[in-house]
């Protein structure tokens, strides 16, 4: 923090908003100051319609605002009294010179981009519209000259400023202006990205830029240079261990509700930790690659009993029935509405999250009996093919979403003998589980209920054999998934031995030919998928 305790009074303020939340209040507590208020369009009109004096922009510039109010701000005797810096003589000069006044305040929040691309159906021509440019250039000017200049780009920022000006005789401190400003660059980052993240995924503009070959080369991989604009929404208690701080922040993105764990809400339950909010996407993300009811029970991030049933009761009871231990102290999620036989269930044994799209009344008050069960309502996570990212010491890896959805016909038989229809039904349902899980993966299936699960191994023979060891419904009928080829023919010897049926895996090994002829060997029936779901 700076020592410099230098104010600034407030004497002159610009304000031009798209949301005017509280900004007559505010308006009002700078006139008590003797602020001299300017204003632009429908913010003039709202603060004079609440019977504040206001002056306006064109007045100041001697210039009517027109164009539909595209020009209005971007002037001389506007950003020159933003910029222009007061201990300078030579600025203070051209000021008196070209008859302009200092403004010591901006307050302005930007068109709504975010919100109006948010709509179903918008065209290219409204999200253009709403690309704010005078708003930026000024929120710029006052921000870069925060010491002379304080520049106000939130309505939650108004209270506490009111509360600075009171105590400090209607000025500002200029650690309050240097926080103002960073908030300011913050939010014009933010916009920026959200318009070049709109246009870069339009493919209107992909489609008219594409044919120049400079432009293609750039379109056909990743961009040169990206930012990530995050906001925080909240502090958490520590992070994966008590010694970490931890943070929870969600992507400042042009997409409208990105939907998922991050912005879930929380209906019961103390505040979520940092993994709670790890197993409780996990758990999530597992469910609603689901078309069908689904439930699934994670423990560490990976599943400890998954099942689809005609009920959501049915699909719970099935889930835990896989691992009833790890079930104790897990994540269970499901990607229906929770009545209240399931949340009976659920409240049978202790469960830290449970999370679903929503809760019949019921349900939830008798989830609300379960003080430590912390209960959330979350909308389905995003399927889009966006980019997500992992960090690493000293940088940051970036990849395409996993959005992969197996579809029958994708599978290809390459045994003797083929699987039965509902031998395919548990096999595409192993491989989605097994998406979900650590690799190396082994999944064990029947009747489109998890039988055992092997995760995280170094071999994956090891895996074979740990998810046979931790089983607790019979293995015998089964079928299982492997979510990379097999090296060897040593695993599916392995699962031989504890009456599996069919295999899913993706092939590809040098020894394929090995791998098929001992399944055909235990007659059993194999597909390969093409491609692999390694999860790290």
């Amino acid at each position: 923090m700076t020592t410099d305790k230098r104010l600034v009074k407030i004497r002159r303020a610009l304000i031009s908003v798209s949301d005017k939340t509280g900004v007559v209040d505010f308006a009002r507590e700078l006139r008590r100051f003797d602020v001299e208020i300017i204003s632009t369009g429908g913010t003039a009109k709202a603060l004079r319609e609440a019977g504040i004096e206001v002056r306006d922009v064109s007045e100041v510039t001697g210039f009517p605002e027109m164009m539909d109010g595209r020009i209005k701000t971007l002037h001389p005797k506007i950003h020159g009294a933003l910029l222009a810096l007061r201990d300078n003589p030579q600025h203070q000069a051209a000021l008196s010179d070209q008859e302009i006044e200092p403004i010591d305040m901006v307050v302005v929040n930007l068109y709504p981009f975010e919100k109006t691309i948010a709509r179903e159906g918008v065209t290219l021509a409204e999200a253009i519209e709403q690309i704010d440019i005078g708003g930026p250039a000024m929120i710029r000017s006052a921000a870069k000259n925060h010491r002379d200049v304080a520049v106000v780009v939130d309505p939650g920022n108004y209270q506490s400023i009111v509360f600075e000006l009171n105590q400090k005789g209607g000025a500002l401190a200029l650690d309050t202006r240097e926080q103002l400003a960073l908030l300011a660059f913050a939010r014009t980052a933010a916009y920026d990205s959200a318009i070049s993240g709109f246009l870069g995924k339009d493919q209107r503009l992909i489609g008219e830029i594409s044919n120049d070959p400079h432009f293609s080369k750039l379109l056909s991989s990743f961009d040169e240079r990206t930012r990530l604009t995050m906001l925080k929404m909240s502090d958490l208690r520590y992070g994966e261990n008590p010694h970490q701080k931890a943070g929870l922040y969600f992507f400042d993105e042009p997409a409208g509700d990105q939907g998922g764990i991050a912005l879930s809400e929380l209906l019961n339950g103390k505040e979520m930790s940092f993994n709670n909010f790890v197993d409780a996407d996990a758990a999530y993300q597992l469910v609603c690659d689901f078309h069908d009811l689904a439930c699934a029970i994670i423990k560490h991030t990976n599943p400890a009993g998954v099942a689809l049933g005609a009920t959501t009761e049915e699909a719970y009871r099935k889930a835990l029935a896989c691992d009833p231990v790890s079930a104790f102290g897990g994540i269970v999620a499901f990607n229906r509405d929770v009545d209240e036989a399931s949340a009976r269930a659920v409240a049978e044994i202790f469960i830290e999250v449970l999370i679903a799209p929503d809760y019949a009344p019921e349900a939830l008050a008798v989830l609300k009996t379960k003080k430590n069960l912390r209960v959330l309502r979350a909308s389905t996570p995003q399927t889009n093919e966006a980019l997500e990212y992992k960090q690493i010491s000293g940088g940051m890896l970036v990849q395409t979403r996993d959005t992969h959805r197996l579809k029958r016909e994708d599978l290809k038989v390459v045994t003797k003998r083929a699987p039965s229809t509902a031998e395919l039904d548990d096999l595409l349902f192993a491989w989605t589980v097994c998406k979900h899980t650590k690799s190396n993966a082994i999944v064990y299936v029947r009747n489109r209920q998890t039988v055992g699960v092997g995760a995280g191994q170094m071999s994956r023979v090891d895996s074979v054999k740990i998810g046979a060891m931790r089983a607790q419904l019979p293995i015998a009928g089964s079928v299982l998934a492997s979510d990379a080829f097999f090296p060897f023919r040593d695993g599916l010897d392995e699962a031989a031995k504890h009456g599996i049926t069919a295999v899913i895996q993706p092939g590809g090994s040098v020894r394929d030919d090995e791998v098929i002829a001992a399944a055909d060997e235990h007659g059993l029936a194999m597909v390969f998928t093409g491609v692999r779901h390694f999860k790290h």
